[in-house]
């Protein structure tokens, strides 16, 4: 008797112990914002049921990879542009989930205090990968600075310009490198996460910004097979909560922008 006694307690034990350990779920994220909004919806998952671990990366491609090699759920760190870039390269399928936040990139220098400044013959710095190169092309056109065979293309690299009438030098780098090369070049595009990392604040440092209607949104991205699972749902409604957009808002003073 008292060992049914004790084998169903145990059984009971056991029950609890399974229904607070929760699905896992396993998400790749650059440190800022990212990292940091996904650490902020961990305690209500786990309400929910789902344990979330953050992985964090430094670079844009292997939070892709991973995914796509099931090492990883789902990512949350990039562009629909970088995505449909990404897959087409290297023949993945990854998906969107749903789109988070934007954030407006900017150009930087430690140098000069307005675009009019640059000197004919500056050296630009721009991510070295096809959408972000595009989109630092697009926003120095938007700025009447040079002007783009395809005024529209998302893709376009230092080949694609057409006009560049101050002679303007490009040096395309890797992106989380473009921070660190500030005092050796004249004007730096940085993509906004790596920006906040180096302690750069967008809307005070820099020169030249997107605006709020930036068509750049950041996604939470998984794969065909696991993108309707009900841990990916409950993630896909965290981020996109009233907590996240006032987290938003608050913390990054809109260098960070919800879009939702």
């Amino acid at each position: 008797m008292k060992k049914s006694l004790l084998l169903t307690a145990l059984a009971a034990a056991l029950s609890v112990t399974f229904a607070h350990a929760g699905e896992k779920l396993t998400v790749a994220a650059t440190p800022v914002p990212h990292a940091e909004i996904l650490e902020l919806v961990k305690p209500q998952l786990a309400k929910e049921g789902v344990d979330l671990e953050v992985k964090v990366f430094t670079d844009y491609v292997q939070p892709n990879v991973q995914v796509d090699e099931k090492r990883l759920d789902a990512n949350y760190f990039q562009t629909k542009p970088y995505l449909d870039n990404f897959n087409s390269g290297k023949g993945t399928h990854l998906v969107i989930v749903k789109g988070v936040h934007v954030e407006p990139f900017g150009g930087y220098s430690s140098k000069y205090k307005s675009l009019k400044e640059l000197p004919d013959g500056a050296t630009i710095a721009i991510p070295n990968e096809g959408s972000n190169s595009g989109r630092a092309l697009l926003l120095l056109q938007k700025s009447g600075l040079l002007k783009l065979k395809d005024p529209k293309n998302a893709l376009a690299t230092p080949k694609d310009i057409a006009e560049n009438p101050h002679n303007f030098k490009f040096k395309e780098l890797e992106a989380a490198l473009l921070p660190r090369v500030l005092d050796q070049v004249d004007l730096a595009l940085i993509n906004t996460n790596y920006a906040l990392e180096a302690k750069l604040n967008p809307s005070k440092d820099a020169l030249v910004l997107e605006d709020r209607t930036s068509p750049y949104v950041n996604y939470l991205v998984a794969r065909p097979d696991n993108k309707d699972s009900d841990a990916i749902k409950k993630l896909s409604a965290a981020l996109t909560s009233p907590q996240v957009k006032a987290f938003i808002e608050q913390k990054y003073s809109g260098a960070v922008v919800p879009a939702f």
